[in-house]
Order: C-alpha cells, then sequence, then structure tokens
C-alpha cells in the first residue's frame, strides 16, 4: 500500500562518482565507486530510483558532495584538521598525521546543503540532484588555509603517515549544481574559507572549556 502524501529523500553521495570520467560531475556523470561506502551509497541511489518509477512514490535522491560543520564527526578529515589544530594552537600537541595531501574534494557548508534538501521535497515532480559548490579544493590547502587561521605554519607540524593512505582512493570530485540551480533556485552562500575558519574557532572554543587550563601551554 502506498501513501502519496508521503516525501521520502535519499541521502547519495558523490562518492559513488569515484574513479570519475568527467570533471565536474553532474546527474549524467557515469558512476564508479572506489570504496565499499560509495558501493553502498550506489544501491542506496539505484534502489530510490527503482521505488520512484515502480510505485510513483515522491522519491528523491540528492547527490551530495563533501558537507561540512563544526558539527562534523572527528574522523572526518576537515574536522579531524580543524580539531588537531585546536590542540595544537593551545599548546596540547605538536604534530598531525594525515594521509594523501592531493586529494581535491569540493567542500560545502553543511547549513546550505541542507537547505537544498529541503528544496526537493517542495517540488511539484521528485527527481535527482548535484549538490556541490562548483570548485576543487586540495587536502593541503584545506591544512594550509586551517593552520594559517591559527597563527600557525602547517609545516611545522604535518606529518604524511602511510597508514593513512587508502588501497583505492579517489583523486578528484568537483560538482556541477547547475540543475540545482535552475530546477530550485539553489546556490551555496558560505565559502569554503568561511567554512573551515568557522570550524577552527568553534574547535579552538571547544577544546579550550574542555581540557583544564594547566594543560593548554603545554605540548606532548
Amino acid at each position: 500500500m502506498v501513501n502519496p502524501a508521503i516525501r521520502f529523500y535519499q541521502a547519495s553521495s558523490s562518492e559513488m562518482f569515484g574513479m570519475v570520467e568527467e570533471s565536474p560531475q553532474n546527474e549524467s556523470t557515469r558512476f564508479y565507486p572506489r570504496s565499499p561506502y560509495g558501493v553502498a551509497k550506489l544501491y542506496g541511489h539505484w534502489i530510490t530510483v527503482n521505488a520512484r518509477e515502480s510505485y510513483g512514490l515522491f522519491a528523491c535522491s540528492g547527490i551530495l558532495f563533501n558537507h561540512e560543520s563544526p558539527r562534523r564527526g572527528i574522523e572526518f578529515v576537515t574536522r579531524k584538521v580543524s580539531y588537531n589544530v585546536a590542540r595544537i594552537k593551545l599548546g596540547l600537541q605538536r604534530k598531525l598525521a594525515m594521509g594523501n595531501l592531493n586529494a581535491e574534494r569540493d567542500w560545502g557548508f553543511a547549513g546550505d546543503y541542507v537547505r537544498a534538501m529541503w528544496l526537493m521535497l517542495q517540488q511539484d515532480i521528485p527527481d535527482d540532484y548535484v549538490i556541490a559548490t562548483g570548485t576543487a579544493h586540495s587536502v593541503k590547502h584545506l591544512i594550509e588555509l586551517a593552520f594559517r587561521h591559527a597563527g600557525l605554519d602547517y609545516r611545522d607540524h604535518v606529518e604524511v603517515a602511510q597508514d593513512f593512505l587508502r588501497p583505492a582512493d579517489v583523486y578528484h570530485l568537483r560538482g556541477d549544481y547547475a540543475k540545482a540551480h535552475q530546477r530550485l533556485g539553489w546556490e551555496p552562500y558560505t565559502s569554503f574559507e568561511q567554512m573551515i575558519k568557522m570550524m577552527v574557532d568553534s574547535d579552538v572554543d571547544l577544546v579550550s572549556t574542555t581540557t583544564p587550563k594547566a594543560l593548554c601551554s603545554r605540548a606532548d
């Protein structure tokens, strides 16, 4: 039994593109996932398309590129950087171990992307949309910006660790959000630089308020 009033949003991912064959990537770009996560996301994406076409459900997929904020989990690279930059700035550690510094991602602000999700669900006809900024940045650029905002030089603190290098990496992702702009009237408002500064400032506040002051001037 189908309730036509229900509107379903599927969280698809740019990781479905994986080893990209064109740049930027849009809704017509061929998928080539390079991780178990990307493969699983691709199943969720196609089963949503199947449900929409088979049963007439209002089911849409947002193919979201990386979207970040101070609430991002610390295991993700942007938050890993901002949190450890805060610890280094406050004297709690000296080094940050990273993986591939040359990998490039299209990073946007989560608040902007949630607005896109909402807009998808307000349309008369369900469809799938790439949500991105249209600009790619390397992990190295992310690190440089975060350390610079904290008044530090990343070259004094960052080390590349073999343990963080992936056997099947995704080297470049950059999204084309033209369809979302045309049909939803959506565009990103928050720049990459604004977002990273926001995350560093938030983590400096977090670390400084959760760490005893006696420890904040020492480095291990």
